[in-house]
């Protein structure tokens, strides 16, 4: 069994039973090569910043800072691997130094704990991960603003309570969505804000006897500031990833309920878009089926990201101040729901660059009704009193007497093309800025 680097020496008998290891490390070495880049460039910081303060020479840090740009280039080539027994990436690069360049490596831990170099890593991810969110929400973002603004005067029927209610249009639709992600967009510019602060230095949680140089690991690493209190900076794990998964879910939430629209309206008894057959899937049994198992999909997954902040508040709800070996399991829940999150915004921008809007979904007669609010307006023009005209549509409607204006559908139309999608886009775009 390899020796750990906590292990004072390498006797057989302070080893850890295989048992024990299998248990507590568990999958975490997997999710461990997911954090692989951001160690090794919170290393080059660190070391950096000894050099800086005196702890290594030039000559040491020059070897340190070949040799870890050379294990940078390893991984970005896929060439890296966590050798058996090893606990963590720390560990793995740590070895590398020393079997590379001899005692020399032994060196780079000075001043850092592995509390505070995976608090490191994991900010790091988490900031990369949500540029990339946020650069997947704008492809979907731009091709929302795109449909609404091409089918802003396509008229749509309108639901509240599944019941039939008022006109709509597909450019509203579509907008909304579009104005949802804005939302989505201020939720995730705070939970980037809560991550990119640096908590490199602050050591177990007690910080260091070293005159390390906090500010200048920060600046190397593109922080925009510090943790400043060593014990607050532990606190942060945990509290991170939550306000990460709670910004995930925001957006899930979002992609869930866009998912179920589209599985309603491509229900036959709505028909209002439709999709190529390839890319819905039939039944076994009836050849007529065309299921819209990639919202079916999208909607599960949403939902189960939106089910995530609760598992970590139930992960970490309970726990006193510094680090417990807990906060590892937060890993197997975050890491996957990032990707998968990814994956929705993908394949929902996959699928909308091939809707089929149908156009003539208001001239079905059960659709008449939809414009009774336009014909009270239109008595509240002419003088009735607005309770007064209700009343008579309503009598009017009761007693199969109404009959639609259709010169009044077509004037509704100016209304609800008036989209703000212009201030919608500007409203974005100045949140995006902001993630720098």
């Amino acid at each position: 069994m390899t020796t750990k680097i906590w292990q004072k020496t390498a006797s057989a008998n302070i080893e850890h039973s295989a048992i024990v290891e299998k248990f507590t490390v568990g999958n975490d070495v997997a999710f461990d090569y997911v954090l692989a880049k951001f160690d090794v460039l919170g290393s080059l910081a660190h070391c950096e910043m000894l050099h800086s303060i005196g702890l290594l020479t030039i000559e040491e840090w020059t070897v340190i800072e070949t040799q870890l740009r050379i294990i940078l280039v390893e991984i970005a080539q896929d060439n890296f691997t966590i050798s058996p027994g090893i606990e963590d990436i720390h560990s793995q690069v740590e070895n590398l130094l020393i079997h590379r360049i001899g005692e020399t490596g032994k060196k780079i831990h000075s001043g850092r704990s592995r509390n505070d170099q995976v608090l490191t890593d994991l900010k790091l991810y988490m900031k990369s991960e949500i540029k990339t969110i946020v650069e997947h929400t704008e492809t979907l973002f731009n091709t929302l603003i795109q449909l609404s603004n091409q089918h802003k005067n396509t008229l749509l029927p309108g639901y509240t309570h599944l019941q039939i209610a008022m006109p709509s249009s597909f450019g509203l639709w579509f907008g909304a969505y579009a104005e949802s992600m804005v939302d989505d967009m201020e939720l995730l510019l705070a939970a980037y804000n809560v991550t990119n602060k640096c908590p490199l230095g602050s050591g177990a949680g007690y910080g260091s006897s070293f005159p390390l140089d906090r500010q200048l690991t920060s600046d190397l690493l593109g922080f925009k500031m510090l943790n400043v209190n060593s014990v607050y900076a532990q606190m942060t794990r945990g509290k991170s990833e939550k306000v990460v998964a709670m910004a995930m879910s925001g957006i899930s939430a979002t992609l869930s309920k866009f998912a179920y629209d589209m599985c309603l309206y491509l229900n036959q008894n709505f028909g209002f878009i439709a999709f190529p057959d390839t890319l819905t899937t039939g039944s076994s049994i009836m050849p007529h089926k065309k299921n819209p198992d990639v919202f079916e999909i999208i909607r599960a997954r949403t939902n189960r990201i939106q089910a995530l902040p609760n598992e970590l508040i139930l992960l970490t709800n309970n726990l006193p101040s510094g680090y417990h070996r807990d906060f590892q399991l937060i890993k197997e829940g975050l890491f996957p729901a990032i990707q998968s999150l990814k994956d929705c915004l993908t394949m929902f921008d996959f699928m909308l660059q091939h809707i089929e809007i149908k156009t003539n979904s208001v001239h079905d007669s059960k659709y008449d009704y939809m414009f009774s609010v336009e014909s009270v307006n239109q008595q509240v023009v002419d003088g009735i009193p607005f309770r007064e005209a209700y009343k008579n549509i309503g009598l009017a409607i009761e007693n199969n007497l109404f009959e639609p204006n259709y010169n009044l559908q077509h004037s509704h139309i100016g209304s609800i093309g008036n989209l703000g999608n212009e201030q919608i886009e500007m409203a974005f775009a100045n949140i995006k800025k902001q993630f720098i």
